[in-house]
C-alpha cells in the first residue's frame, strides 16, 4: 500500500476512473492522491513573439480546466506544473515523496516504439513504484 500517489492527467482527457479507482485501491489508509498535469509553455523562439500575458492566460486556462475535470473526486488534490511531461512528472514525484505513480497509457503506434511515450519515460526514470493503466483501445 501507498501513503502518497500521483496521477498525472492530461487535460485534453478527464482524470480516468480507471486509473483512478486503481490508485485508491493502492492507497493505504491515510493516504493522498494528486492529480498532476503539467502545462509546456511555449519554448524558444516561440515564446518570444509571445506576449506574457498570452501565456499566463493559458496556464491560467489550464489551470481552470483541471480544476473543473477533478471536482467531481473531492478526495484528490489537484497540482498545475510547468515543464517537460516525463521530466516534470519525475521532478514532481521525487521532490514531494510520492511512493507511487499511477498513470494511463494508450496503446502505442509505431511512433512511441522510436521516440517513447511519456509513461514509457517515466517507468524507465521514476525512483518510485509505477502502475500503468492501458486503455483499451
Amino acid at each position: 500500500m501507498y501513503t502518497k500517489i500521483l496521477v498525472p492527467m492530461a487535460l485534453d482527457h478527464d482524470i480516468s476512473p480507471q486509473t483512478l479507482a486503481l490508485a485508491r485501491a493502492l492507497m493505504a489508509p491515510g493516504g493522498s492522491i494528486v492529480a498532476l498535469h503539467v502545462h509546456e509553455e511555449p519554448e524558444g523562439s516561440v515564446r518570444a513573439y509571445l506576449d506574457e500575458g498570452v501565456v499566463e492566460a493559458g496556464r491560467a486556462r489550464a489551470l481552470a480546466m483541471l480544476t473543473e475535470k477533478t471536482a467531481s473526486a473531492s478526495d484528490v488534490e489537484s497540482v498545475l506544473v510547468s515543464g517537460h511531461s516525463a521530466r516534470t512528472i519525475i521532478d514532481y514525484a521525487h521532490a514531494n515523496a510520492v511512493d507511487c505513480i499511477v498513470l494511463g497509457s494508450h496503446r502505442p503506434g509505431l511512433s512511441n516504439y522510436f521516440l517513447g511515450s511519456t509513461a514509457a519515460r517515466v517507468v524507465r526514470h521514476a525512483a518510485c513504484a509505477v502502475h500503468v493503466h492501458r486503455t483499451a483501445e
